[in-house]
């Protein structure tokens, strides 16, 4: 069973390997905890200099290009923990992860404003039509006309996903004069004088602007098709920067040739270029009524700066403490501290009698317990205990051998 190094005396052996150029305040983080074995690259690897690299990582950092698929992960037996410097992690298979006793975590709110300001600003310019005259004027053209130009004020936005950019995308519209209308599978509370409308259906009919804030699923893949655009309020704008499955792009494309559709603002795409030497290919491209930006909704100096501080933060609480509050597919866990004691991790397979086989180590081996909790999610189970300090080597090479075991550790 993989047993992950002692963490605390062993910091300078805890490698962190940091893609896609995440902010340095995430590497500051990291150095303040005390861990100084840190790679950091600036782009996203090939699969094979990926698993390479990632085989001698005990924690790995992530943006949305990196893609850490099963085949992956289990060429990766000293992972303890990814941290995805983003709000998404469809990129890493989280069930794989789960597995393999691997925890993942995210910042699903440090870039929120960043996006939301960038739908505010594009439902300003697909209104007053600027993309299209914006693309004559570079071609020498000069379209200066009212003609399909329109203020936002007192337009509806109609949102699909009212989570946390929804929301305060939600309050900014409104303070613009703009009437809020949002559609959500669970029901929120809203925010302002937001009304929520039953099915998307109806917020399609009635919105001027639709944008999509909703993550990727089963449910929500190409839940904008030709039908949902054909039933768009004619003349109406639709914005996309939440995941690129979730709008059938050939189908707007053909819309917006149709001329359905004023215009449409598209942050990320069903296949993107995994580096800014790759060219970027869609069926959009061409059309000048159109905002394509390179999935760069959250990519501000302030959302990164904070985003890097967020998910820097998690991965050391979990590599100091086993700390897993807010792990995306693993039992969340968190204990005080017990000074003089040392923490026990252990994960295993979420199966009756772990627990029973666990206490009956400490009892054959008359260690006293101090602390201990218990948390399961799925397949997954996870144990935080606390004993005495000169205990815990014969505990942890106990613990290994119980039928279910994937992972342990020892933090002191």
């Amino acid at each position: 069973m993989p047993v992950a190094p002692k963490t605390s005396t062993d910091k300078a052996k805890i490698k962190f390997l940091l893609l896609e150029g995440i902010h340095p305040s995430a590497i500051a983080v990291l150095q303040a905890a005390g861990y100084t074995r840190i790679e950091s690259l600036p782009g996203a690897l090939s699969d094979e200099a990926l698993a390479l690299k990632i085989a001698d990582a005990h924690f790995v950092g992530i943006r949305s290009r990196t893609q850490l698929t099963a085949e992956l992960l289990a060429r990766a037996d000293k992972l303890v923990a990814i941290g995805c410097f983003c709000i998404g992690t469809n990129q890493v298979d989280l069930q794989a992860a789960r597995e393999r006793g691997i925890a993942v975590f995210n910042a699903p709110f440090s870039n929120t404003r960043s996006v939301a300001e960038l739908v505010l600003a594009e439902s300003i310019l697909l209104m007053r039509g600027i993309p299209a005259k914006n693309a004559a004027a570079h071609r020498g053209g000069w379209q200066k006309s009212a003609d399909d130009a329109y203020e936002i004020r007192g337009k509806t936005l109609g949102i699909v996903g009212y989570g946390a950019i929804g929301t305060q995308l939600s309050v900014m519209a409104e303070s613009l004069g703009m009437q809020v209308i949002f559609f959500d599978v669970v029901s929120k509370l809203p925010m302002g004088t937001a009304r929520p409308v039953a099915t998307l259906r109806e917020l399609l009919a009635q919105a001027d602007i639709v944008t999509l804030h909703v993550p990727e699923t089963a449910a929500t893949n190409a839940m904008i098709g030709p039908d949902e655009l054909a039933a768009m309020k004619p003349g109406s704008a639709l914005i996309n920067a939440s995941r690129g499955s979730v709008v059938d792009i050939g189908a707007l494309a053909q819309a917006l040739r149709d001329k359905r559709l004023l215009g449409a603002a598209i942050d990320v795409f069903p296949d993107e270029p995994r580096s800014n030497r790759e060219i970027f290919e869609s069926p959009l491209r061409g059309l000048d009524q159109v905002i394509l930006t390179p999935h760069v909704g959250g990519s501000t100096v302030e959302a990164q700066e904070n985003i890097g501080i967020e998910v820097a933060e998690k991965l050391v609480k979990y590599s100091d403490n086993g700390t897993s509050t807010s792990s995306v597919n693993f039992p969340e866990v968190a204990l005080p501290a017990h000074p003089g004691h040392h923490r026990l991790l252990h994960i295993h397979r979420n199966v009756p009698g772990v627990l029973a086989q666990i206490n009956q180590v400490f009892s054959d081996n008359r260690i006293n317990i101090a602390a201990q909790f218990l948390q399961t999610r799925e397949s997954v189970g996870y144990v935080v205990i606390d004993i005495d300090a000169a205990h815990s080597d014969v505990a942890l090479a106990k613990l290994a051998d119980v039928p279910g075991t994937l992972r342990t550790r020892v933090l002191f």
